[in-house]
């Protein structure tokens, strides 16, 4: 079985809020049409206690984008966002959420992050899609979603690692490009890991015949 993965489409990564990606709000028409082709959809949703350690004001002295070590961890510091249960966190409203069999929260733990859909990044504690996934018994995963260079990305890697056939719709992602280059060299690192690069015209070009 096929399954579409939408990672993190919420209104703190879309345009107007705290963590925008750049044009991030392109990709809701083409994941909504992408939708129906798959038999099982799921999504992911950051999902941050308030005083969550990724974020800049926990740290005094510090601005977005600078690194810190975080109990072992290099951690990205970012704007407050996705807090839980504030409309930052919620999916885009004009995104189809009918069709999503389940959702999985991730960065829960205020000193623990996660990119990943799956994972936090650790790589220890899972989130549950894992298992989901397998007992649906899903083979191949199409990853869309927000952000190329961070949250999508990881969520390629982990699911490659989990030994899923694992795909890229890369016109169904944007990138947040801290730094220049960012989601090519994300790109580029998915394909060397065994991501599979397609894009939405394999399913809505006309006369498209790709399967579901």
């Amino acid at each position: 079985m096929n399954a579409l993965i939408m990672v993190d489409i919420q209104n703190d990564f879309l345009p107007g809020g705290a963590l925008a990606v750049p044009h991030g709000d392109t990709i809701i028409s083409i994941v909504n049409r992408l939708q129906p082709f798959f038999q099982l959809v799921v999504a992911t949703q950051d999902w941050h206690p308030p005083n969550h350690m990724s974020f800049v004001s926990q740290h005094p002295g510090h601005s977005v984008g600078d690194v810190v070590n975080l109990d072992g961890l290099d951690q990205v510091l970012w704007p407050t966002h996705c807090v839980q249960n504030s409309h930052g966190a919620a999916m885009h409203d004009q995104l189809h959420t009918t069709s999503i069999a389940e959702v999985f929260h991730k960065g829960t733990e205020p000193r623990l992050d996660s990119y990943s859909g799956f994972f936090d990044n650790g790589g220890n504690h899972e989130t549950g899609m894992g298992t989901y996934l397998r007992d649906h018994r899903v083979t191949d995963n199409f990853i869309v979603g927000l952000a190329t260079d961070y949250c999508v990305r990881a969520t390629a890697l982990d699911s490659i690692r989990l030994g899923f056939r694992t795909w890229l719709i890369e016109d169904a992602c944007r990138g947040v490009e801290l730094n220049a280059g960012d989601c090519e060299a994300a790109i580029t690192e998915m394909k060397q890991a065994g991501v599979q690069c397609v894009t939405s015209a394999r399913w809505l070009a006309p006369n498209s015949t790709a399967p579901s």
